[in-house]
């Protein structure tokens, strides 16, 4: 399986950084805490604060929270619902900061859906805000770091390692620069997972298990259950490179174990498929048919849930574009009705003009022919 969808980025911006109240919510912090390894129950908390809220600000929170939830179980149908409904609220706040999180966030599902130039696109419209913002804040070493972190992956997945590897340490380097470091832990887990996967590419495999370590320390300072899966399938597969079929296999089993909970189809997918070919080249066939099979099972749910993102995200594409079209049509309306009336109006003050010139000519003419006569 490619690596470009063996990741997972569920970089929730931290709104509790930019002064919002709903960050003294237990239900939200509860949620934040459950979204790696019980996605599901942060769904139900989310949905449930949802019904009751009237707030623009703390609908959007929720709104991403579920998006980010349904992200963890690669249920891109439902995160691409919940994250555009995010969007358009955030459109309706002056907000700047929540406006760059949620574009940011927008360019996150886009990456996830290999949607890349979509995702581009989104992210050059968030730099163009996240430029107004003033330097040395959080929000903007954040935004500016989780930005980076997209397009490095992207890079990544486009096999250009070197790029990617570049992208990706601007992020970390901005993620260091804030302050409140808890806030950012389980995003860099996630950019050092990545980081460790470029060197590996590049046949550094010194730095790249030393990325995978830093990437198992921070989720394990969140207890984060699946992103700790992740780092240790990346360090599986170094092992499995280097030869390493058994201790290639006792960190895929740990990685099984911790990630039963979560629901991630990907996760599953690359852990099943690692240890099919540790088995095979072990030399055990019955242990590499079990797993294969249950590889198989995984990518097909998995290619289910994208191509039924997919298809939504072609619908809401159309619904932009006939928006956009509309405006248009609006906007060559209006000019139209406008260009006619200023005609009109010239048009009516010339004859005024020439009406006005014409009785002044006939009153002249009368005056002179008055003359004339006497």
């Amino acid at each position: 399986m490619k690596l470009t969808i063996i990741i997972l980025l569920l970089l929730i911006p931290p709104f509790f950084l930019y002064g919002q109240k709903i960050s003294d919510d237990s239900l939200i912090k509860k949620a934040r805490l459950e979204i790696y390894d019980n996605p599901d129950n942060a769904i139900v908390i989310g949905k449930n604060l949802l019904k009751e809220e009237k707030d623009i600000n703390q609908s959007i929170t929720i709104y991403l929270l579920l998006s980010t939830a349904n992200i963890a179980k690669r249920n891109f149908d439902e995160s691409l619902q919940y994250i555009l409904k995010a969007k358009d609220l955030a459109q309706k706040t002056n907000d700047l900061k929540t406006q760059i999180s949620v574009l940011v966030s927008v360019g996150i599902q886009y990456q996830q859906m290999e949607l890349f130039s979509k995702s581009l696109e989104t992210l050059d419209e968030a730099d163009h805000y996240l430029a107004q913002l003033q330097e040395d804040t959080p929000e903007k070493y954040i935004e500016t770091a989780r930005s980076y972190a997209i397009r490095g992956m992207i890079y990544k997945s486009q096999s250009n390692s070197e790029i990617a590897l570049e992208k990706l340490l601007i992020s970390i380097q901005n993620f260091e620069k804030v302050r409140s470091k808890k806030s950012t832990y389980a995003n860099m887990s996630v950019v050092y997972y990545n980081i460790g996967y470029c060197y590996l590419n590049l046949n550094q495999r010194e730095e790249a298990h030393a990325a995978f370590v830093q990437s198992v320390n921070y989720a394990e300072k969140l207890n984060a259950k699946s992103l700790k899966a992740f780092a240790l399938k990346g360090m599986a597969e170094m092992f499995k490179q280097n030869r390493e079929n058994e201790k290639a296999l006792d960190l895929l089993v740990q990685a099984e174990n911790l990630c039963k909970n979560t629901g991630d189809l990907i996760l599953n997918e690359g852990i099943y498929k690692e240890m099919s070919e540790n088995y095979l080249a072990m030399g055990k066939p019955d242990l590499y048919q079990t797993y294969n099979r249950k590889y198989f099972e995984m990518r097909f749910k998995r290619e289910q849930s994208e191509l039924s993102s997919i298809n939504h995200s072609i619908d809401n594409h159309n619904k932009e574009t006939l928006k956009k079209t509309q405006e248009l049509k609006d906007r060559y309306k209006y000019l139209t009705i406008g260009i006619i009336l200023l005609g009109t109006a010239v048009i009516g003050i010339i004859i005024y003009l020439i009406i006005k010139i014409r009785k002044q000519n006939s009153k002249y003419h009368k005056e002179i022919q008055s003359l004339i006569r006497s």
